[in-house]
């Protein structure tokens, strides 16, 4: 039979029949080859090589140049799902375009295919995780208008997708990262129905998400990659896609869990429980044929996984003579248009923490800036991990600089972590430097933070820090001593941190910025909020907490004093919380048919963007102590104008979960909250403004 005749390159059957026929032309062997990441070609079937790995989290990521958008965390803080999905919408389009490029030239290698392991959902628990930046925060429905939105930018909704999608990782998993390929994370029923789950629901119900990663550690004494538990839930949520292991996981139930004794116990374990990808080394053909030659497991495991895997690839139009997404040029990559929404995103993402008057700065009063800091020329500041290469970078001195036409002094000031900057040096070789320039000007802008070289992933890091993670919520020793000598200069400061997690500043300065890591156009976005071309807009995804010393331990996934939907104190910013040049406030507030209606008005004297908040109180015995977000909408407002919008509040939002997981409406009375931050004391007390509130009864 010719190969153009074959059922599986019919595109008028769907990608399931497509993909059963395909898969019954393949011997067994040649299907137990397709399981692991790099699957390799079957040419004569005419199934090229392909490698499953690709990332795509703010950006295509390890691939060459490509658009560098803020780390996800800077995403969640623009509170606007529209954005994070244009966002998305552009990182398929540039992967596409490479992808038509490298299989031109028949380069079918890692990091250059269409299924992207991205977004990452996991909740941001613990603000000492050190993959917490690759999250959109603490909270549930935050963390699932995100993920939806990204997904359905990365995907898009005609026949085949631009992209395929990634909801990681199944789903209690945010550290500690020393311990992760060991760990046994113990959460109860309520805390994995009311907390960890949510996101994961709503990615695979709603946006439809081709794929789901598993985590490296256990759940509840379950390999995450292979638990019933987890993979139960998927069946009841209908999940249609392939599901992957974390690459390198499944080898860890031998080697670290101790759930299996050996290689193929291990792909046993996986295959029975429905991991059809192997992103790592165990699922290769010997092992996989060794388990079904000695009955540990059958054809149909592997021809089930194998079918998964093909119809993800029909989906993406692999074996179709044309699709509308082939024809996408190159010169798509990094282009102006691409560029103009990553400055959006990172104008959107930045969060003022404070401001006692001195911005906007006026420069028509000042003539000197002083720009220091290890993060003021750093471009790793501005990149996050997972991330790209971009084109060209803008970092926050160099931004400074273009926007400003008086005089800019720079000066390191210090090594981010260590006591000097070069080994042939004495400790604090740089502060003099620093301190002359702060002297020497009319305003200091002090860059500090961290970057992905000590706050990211296990095995990132090479120095004293916990593998990625934080011990504490300060600045490193070398940066707040620095802040002590600029601010010992007696002139204006503002700081501004990059980091991707709550940092504690611990000394007053005239204003905080906290920026998160930006993207490539960083620098541009942090000069315009500097002299306030526009206005900053940014809200925390994320506590800020005052101490990590008051923190439950790292260890503990008990949701208890943890995320400000439980936190019984500790609270230095709140979740929500940001300001912005003018005084935005909510004036009437009324609810139908699952509808809230919110007039919001600027009685400030400038232009802003700024975010309206719905939060609820459900005040029955299973719901969570404080308030939970139902709803948010970015809105632009000149000043003095009113807008009245209407916000959607989905019947879960009335839910609660008891003690055994069961979701469900337990209460009659609610109160729904709008402001531009949340209605605890504190953030009133921090924005000055209040919210309204209107009751509901059901």
């Amino acid at each position: 039979m010719e190969l153009k005749t074959k059922k599986y390159l019919d595109e008028s059957l769907s990608a399931q029949e497509r993909a059963e026929a395909l898969v019954d032309e393949m011997s067994i062997e040649e299907q137990a080859g397709q399981l692991i990441y790099n699957a390799p070609a079957i040419e004569r079937l005419g199934i090229p090589a392909y490698n499953w790995w690709n990332e795509g989290l703010h950006g295509l990521a390890r691939s060459g140049t490509a658009t560098m958008f803020p780390q996800a965390i800077g995403m969640a803080a623009m509170f606007d799902a529209s954005a994070a999905k244009e966002a998305a919408e552009i990182i398929a389009t540039e992967a596409r375009a490479k992808y038509n490029a490298y299989s031109a030239h028949g380069d079918r290698d890692i990091y250059k295919g269409l299924t992207l392991w991205s977004p990452n959902i996991n909740i941001f628990r613990d603000p000492r995780w050190g993959r917490g930046h690759e999250t959109y925060g603490e909270d549930p429905f935050l963390t699932a208008e995100n993920g939806k939105a990204f997904v359905e930018g990365l995907q898009g909704n005609g026949k085949i997708m631009k992209t395929a999608a990634c909801a990681k990782h199944l789903a209690v998993h945010s550290g500690p990262e020393a311990l992760r390929h060991s760990f046994n994370a113990e959460a109860n029923a309520k805390d994995m129905e009311e907390t960890y789950l949510p996101a994961f629901e709503a990615l695979v119900k709603e946006s439809k998400v081709e794929s789901v990663m598993g985590a490296y550690n256990r759940v509840n004494g379950e390999g995450a990659c292979a638990s019933e538990f987890l993979m139960g839930k998927l069946r009841d949520w209908n999940f249609d896609g392939y599901f992957v292991s974390d690459c390198w996981a499944i080898r860890d139930f031998h080697t670290n869990h101790g759930l299996t004794a050996n290689e193929v116990e291990s792909v046993t374990l996986a295959l029975k429980a429905g991991c059809d990808l192997n992103c790592g080394c165990t699922y290769t053909p010997d092992f996989i044929m060794y388990a079904l030659d000695t009955g540990m497991i059958s054809e149909a495991d592997i021809r089930n996984a194998c079918v998964h895997l093909m119809r993800t690839r029909i989906r993406l139009g692999m074996f179709d003579k044309h699709t509308e997404f082939d024809d996408i040029p190159y010169s798509v990559v990094s282009c102006a248009e691409h560029k103009k929404t990553a400055l959006k995103c990172a104008e959107r993402s930045m969060v003022m923490l404070k401001n006692n008057g001195i911005l906007p700065l006026d420069e028509n009063k000042i003539n000197t800036i002083a720009v220091i800091g290890p993060n003021a020329n750093s471009r790793i500041a501005l990149e996050g991990n997972y991330n790209g290469t971009a084109d060209r970078y803008i970092t926050f001195v160099e931004g400074i600089q273009d926007r400003f036409s008086g005089r800019v002094i720079f000066a390191e000031g210090c090594h981010l972590y260590k006591d000097r900057t070069s080994g042939l040096a004495l400790e604090g070789d740089r502060y003099a430097e620093a301190e002359a320039a702060a002297e020497n000007s009319d305003v200091v802008v002090l860059c500090l933070g961290l970057d992905s070289t000590i706050e990211g992933e296990e095995g990132d890091t090479g120095n004293e820090f916990s593998s990625g993670d934080k011990n504490d919520l300060r600045l490193p020793e070398s940066q707040r001593i620095l802040l002590d000598k600029i601010l010992k200069a007696g002139k204006p400061v503002i700081v501004v941190c990059a980091a991707g997690s709550a940092i504690n500043i611990e000394n007053e300065t005239d204003a905080l910025i906290h920026a998160w890591y930006p993207g490539s156009e960083g620098g541009k976005a942090l000069a315009e909020i500097l002299f306030g071309d526009i206005s900053p807009s940014g809200k925390l995804p994320v506590t800020f907490y005052e101490t990590a010393d008051m923190l439950p331990d790292f260890t503990d996934y008990s949701m208890k004093n943890r995320t400000y939907r439980y936190a019984e104190n500790n609270v230095l910013y709140p979740f929500g919380y940001g300001l912005t040049y003018s005084d935005v406030v909510c004036t009437d507030i009324s609810y139908k048919d699952g509808i809230v209606s919110v007039t919001a008005e600027n009685r400030g004297g400038a232009d802003t963007e700024d975010v309206i908040q719905l939060y609820i109180k459900d005040y029955s015995e299973c719901a969570v102590p404080n308030v939970s977000l139902c709803g948010f909408r970015r809105v632009s407002l000149k000043a003095g104008e009113k807008l009245t919008v209407e916000i959607p509040v989905a019947e879960k939002s009335f839910t609660a979960v008891n003690d055994k997981g069961e979701r469900g409406i337990y209460g009659s009375r609610f109160t729904i909250y709008a402001g531009t931050h949340q209605p605890d004391a504190l953030s009133c007390s921090l924005a000055g403004t209040d919210c309204i509130s209107t009751e509901v009864n059901l």
